[in-house]
C-alpha cells in the first residue's frame, strides 16, 4: 500500500515552498505506487499571486493520512485555525507522521505539538521563534530535526533535504538517490548540518584542490585518513587545515568522515549480500563493534534491522 502524504495549503499559498513537495511527491514518484500524495485545505481554492490550486480533499482526509506535510506559512503571527490545530493533533495521536517545511514549524509549535521537544526552522525567524516558543527546544542551525514523528526543517533548500530524507526513511537510499538525481541535487546532506555554510575565502585553484580532495576521500573510504598528512597535501597548517575544512562543509573533518563512511553503508547494506564485518572493513571503521555503534547513533536501528527494513524497496 502508498503512504499517503497530504500537503495541507493555507488560504494564502506560498508557492515556493509548496513547490517542492508537490514536485517530488505528485511528479518525480508519479506513477510508481510508493505515496499518495494529496492537497488538503480549509477551502477548495487557494491563491498565490495569479496562481490558484485547487484542494483535492478537506481537513477530514487528515484522518487516514500516514504523513501530514505543511510547507511554509504565511503570516507567523497567526495560529493555525481550531479545525485544523485539532485535525493536526487528532492526526498526530493515531500515529501519522507531521512533517514541516520552513516557516511550517510555527503551525505545529503554535497547536502545542512541539512541546518540550526539538524542532527547526528557518533560521531569519530565529529570535522570533523563540521568543513565542520558549516551551519548545529550538536548534535553528539544523537542516531537518525529526522528534517522535514530528519532522521539522528549515528553508527551501533543506526542505528538498526533508523530502528525501522521508522517501530515504520509508523506501532506502537508492530511492532516494534517484529522486535526487532527477532534481539535480546532493543525494543526501544530516539533518545536524548548518543551514548556512560559510564558504572560504580561497583563490579557485585551491578550491578546486579541495573538492578534489574531498572526492578522492570518498573513494578511499576503507583506508586511514590523517589531519596531518591531508594538511600537507594542500600545503596547510593543521590550524588552517581544520578551519577551511569547517567551513567548506560545515562539520569536522573526523564527523565529516563519519557520515561519507556511514552513508556508503547504506548502498551496501541495501544492495549486497556482504557481512557487517565486511561491510565495516570497506568503508573504513575500525572493527564492526565501531560501526555497529556509529551507525546506531546516527540511524536508531542496527545495520541489521536497516538491511531487514530496506531489501525488499530496491
Amino acid at each position: 500500500m502508498p503512504i499517503k502524504i497530504a500537503l495541507v495549503l493555507q488560504p494564502t499559498l506560498n508557492f515556493f515552498q509548496f513547490s517542492v513537495p508537490y514536485t517530488i511527491f505528485s511528479e518525480v514518484l508519479a506513477g510508481q505506487g510508493l505515496f499518495e500524495f494529496t492537497l488538503v485545505a480549509e477551502q477548495s481554492c487557494v491563491q498565490s499571486g495569479r496562481l490558484q490550486v485547487q484542494a483535492e480533499q478537506d481537513l477530514s482526509y487528515l484522518t487516514q493520512a500516514d504523513i501530514v506535510m505543511i510547507a511554509g506559512w504565511t503570516d507567523l503571527t497567526q495560529p493555525p485555525s481550531p479545525a485544523l490545530a485539532e485535525a493536526l493533533h487528532h492526526a498526530y495521536q493515531r500515529g501519522a507522521y507531521l512533517v514541516s517545511l520552513c516557516y511550517g514549524t510555527y503551525a505545529f509549535a503554535y497547536a502545542g505539538l512541539l512541546d518540550g521537544k526539538q524542532a527547526t526552522t528557518h533560521w531569519l525567524a530565529e529570535t522570533d521563534f523563540r521568543q513565542r516558543f520558549p516551551q519548545v527546544r529550538l536548534n535553528a542551525n539544523a537542516l531537518y530535526i525529526e522528534d517522535e514523528r514530528i519532522i521539522t526543517s528549515a528553508g527551501t533548500s533543506a526542505s528538498l533535504d526533508c523530502c528525501l530524507y522521508l522517501i530515504r526513511k520509508f523506501y532506502g537510499v537508492k530511492t532516494a538517490n534517484n529522486v535526487a538525481r532527477i532534481m539535480v541535487t546532493a543525494p543526501h546532506r544530516e539533518g545536524d548540518q548548518a543551514q548556512f555554510i560559510q564558504q572560504p575565502i580561497i583563490p579557485t585553484t585551491r578550491q578546486q584542490k579541495w573538492q578534489d580532495l574531498l572526492q578522492w576521500l570518498q573513494q578511499h573510504l576503507a583506508e586511514p585518513h590523517h589531519i596531518d598528512d591531508l594538511a600537507d597535501q594542500l600545503h596547510l597548517s593543521r590550524r588552517t587545515f581544520t578551519r577551511h575544512f569547517h567551513k567548506l562543509t560545515g562539520t569536522s573533518f573526523t564527523q565529516w568522515l563519519i557520515q561519507q563512511r556511514l552513508q556508503k553503508s547504506l548502498e551496501l547494506l541495501e544492495s549486497g549480500t556482504l557481512s557487517i564485518e565486511q561491510i565495516s572493513e570497506q568503508i573504513g571503521f575500525n572493527n564492526a563493534v565501531s560501526f555497529r555503534q556509529h551507525f546506531k547513533k546516527q540511524y536508531h536501528l542496527s545495520p541489521n534491522e536497516w538491511r531487514k527494513a530496506f531489501r525488499g524497496n530496491e
